[in-house]
């Protein structure tokens, strides 16, 4: 626990660096041309379908029954706009996700060689292999997403279920990344088991910290004539958050491997001392005159 804190301390000043700052452009531009395009292209034809998928279907027609029921006929027209918010936002930070993972944090991991500049690297991953963990680990998430879809409309389960899920892939994608350049293999699978349960708290903790764009997003779907401003700033703020993230998994992770190798280092046997025999005959060849 004391490791987790003093990791997460130690991602906070570095968070501070003006490099770092500087990390969050190009993720941010690519996000705010990708979304934001897609947004101001199809806002309307997406807004179409989204109500009448919502308005036809027996899971979801109670929403507009109940506010009819309750005189709130005015609100009719945000459910839509908040549903399809709330389904954006997974594949949002999903491709956030995967352009952190390319563009940023090898950059995070050069920045922390300087807290670590004994430790060994054995580049057991690669940049394909983060493309694929990012790419594989996402299709897991957006399939569990479409699992749980039914829950998120039931409390507690829409509190908890997108924190735990935006944790594990934050947890999945950037192990893998602090750890490709110093960790072998088998190191990372051996500290991803170890430090399963921290690795996950830091995801979700990074998942919570994620709620409060997300929240902000969704009220800007209220005022509408507000989102666009909102959007470009809650996704800077996503991609601050994640690259945040990628400082506390690299502090903890390349501190854990230094503390991994310690210990086999002084678990590891003394190196061998070859013992030579002498023969009578060359004991007495060597004896003082």
């Amino acid at each position: 626990m004391n490791d987790l804190f003093r990791a997460f301390g130690r991602a906070l000043v570095s968070q501070m660096h003006p490099r770092m700052l500087m990390l969050t452009v190009i993720p941010f531009v690519l996000a705010t041309v990708l979304w934001g395009g897609l947004i101001w292209w199809g806002w309307e034809p997406i807004m179409g379908t989204a109500r009448a998928l919502l308005e036809g279907s027996v899971f979801t027609s109670w929403i507009y029954a109940m506010l009819d029921w309750l005189g709130l006929q005015s609100l009719r027209t945000v459910v839509a706009p908040l549903f399809v918010l709330t389904l954006a936002i997974p594949l949002v930070i999903a491709s956030m996700l995967i352009f952190i993972s390319l563009f940023s944090v090898p950059a995070v991991v050069k920045h922390l060689d300087r807290s670590y500049p004994d430790l060994h690297k054995a580049r057991g991953g690669s940049i394909a292999g983060s493309v694929f963990q990012a790419l594989g680990n996402t299709v897991v998430f957006l399939l569990l997403i479409v699992i749980t879809l039914p829950l998120w409309l039931i409390p507690p389960f829409f509190a908890l279920i997108p924190p735990v899920l935006w944790g594990w892939l934050t947890y999945r994608v950037m192990t893998y990344d602090a750890l490709a350049e110093h960790a072998t293999a088998e190191e990372r699978k051996t500290l991803m088991k170890r430090h399963r349960v921290p690795l996950l708290a830091i995801g979700v903790a990074v998942g919570l910290l994620g709620s409060a764009p997300t929240l902000l997003w969704v009220w800007s779907a209220v005022i509408i004539f507000l989102f666009p401003v909102v959007l470009a700033g809650t996704l800077w703020l996503y991609v601050l958050i994640f690259i945040f993230s990628a400082l506390w998994f690299g502090h903890f992770c390349l501190r854990a491997l230094a503390d991994l190798r310690a210990e086999r280092a002084a678990a590891a046997p003394p190196p061998a001392v070859d013992v030579i025999e002498l023969a009578p005959s060359d004991v007495r060849r060597i004896e003082p005159s």
